[in-house]
């Protein structure tokens, strides 16, 4: 299954936004809860931080649902500005 490619604007997204834009999560309450049970996976570490920053360059992993966070590119569909 090829990676999900995520388009960031600014410096970071949390982890339970990125999961929620991404479409793993159907809710910020239900990303929350998937971090909280250990099936989140930032750069092959599981996470517990729900609000950990995720960076351009990182790789979050669900099962089998890979997200690989990019830099964005102007003119781009891009996810909200949180970090900056």
């Amino acid at each position: 299954m090829p990676d999900t490619q995520i388009p960031l604007r600014g410096d970071y997204i949390t982890l339970d936004n990125l999961l929620k834009v991404a479409g793993i999560a159907h809710s910020g309450g239900a990303a929350k809860l998937m971090v909280a049970d250990g099936l989140v996976q930032v750069d092959g570490a599981v996470e517990l931080r729900k609000t950990a920053k995720i960076r351009a360059g990182q790789v979050v992993q669900v099962g089998p649902e890979r997200i690989r966070v990019t830099t964005g590119m102007p003119g781009e569909d891009e996810l909200p500005e949180q970090g900056g």
